[in-house]
């Protein structure tokens, strides 16, 4: 699974590197370490506006949910039950970049999990580089308010974060640029379940 994302680039870096504009560029804000359980908003490109970078709350709220509590579900979703899932099946043509520069990851040293090794994960040049997401929009009848969430796409891992999540063995889907825009033109899903980016961890 994928819970803690890092972001350190400037929002011009960004911009470059995607080849699209913040709409609020006021509320990027570069940060060393996300918690996914702070439903924090980091920088997205949705499908129907891939020139634009907007900043998306993490945790997807389905458009039918009372409340925002789901959130804490929702956080990451397995691209192999993506349109089983009352969750995410509404949204599954719901595409987004979800931007990042690393992702951490805790590999078991013991059967318990008492102790672990921290890892943060990222291409060998350090570039900056995107997950495979899906967003919905949702009313809060309470405020009137439309807030815009995502999840992340998990598949299984692959042979390096195997060693690494060696318990569950799942990975974020790390998009290669091509399949960037493959993704956001509503390629089938299933042909992402393979992650064939190279990826480079080291201790944290």
């Amino acid at each position: 699974m994928c819970y803690n994302t890092k972001l350190i680039r400037t929002a011009l870096e960004i911009e470059n590197r995607f080849d699209a504009k913040f709409q609020n560029k006021t509320e990027y804000i570069p940060r060393e370490e996300i918690n996914a359980f702070t439903f924090p908003k980091t920088p997205v490109i949705v499908n129907n506006f891939p020139e634009t970078i907007q900043n998306l709350q993490w945790g997807l709220i389905p458009s039918w949910a009372k409340d925002s509590s789901i959130q804490k579900y929702t956080l990451n979703a397995k691209i192999e039950t993506l349109s089983l899932k009352p969750s995410f099946k509404d949204t599954v043509e719901n595409r987004c970049l979800i931007i990042v520069d690393g992702f951490f990851e805790w590999q078991w040293l013991d059967l318990k999990g008492k102790k672990k090794q921290k890892y943060l994960i990222t291409l060998p040049e350090n570039e900056i580089f995107a997950f495979a997401g899906i967003y919905s929009d949702w009313l809060d009848k309470q405020t009137g308010e439309i807030i815009a969430t995502y999840s992340i796409i998990t598949t299984e891992a692959n042979e390096i974060m195997s060693k690494i999540h060696n318990i569950k063995k799942r990975m974020p889907v790390v998009l290669s640029l091509e399949n960037e825009r493959k993704w956001l033109n509503g390629e089938p899903f299933e042909s992402f379940k393979k992650v064939s980016t190279t990826l480079l961890a080291v201790p944290y």
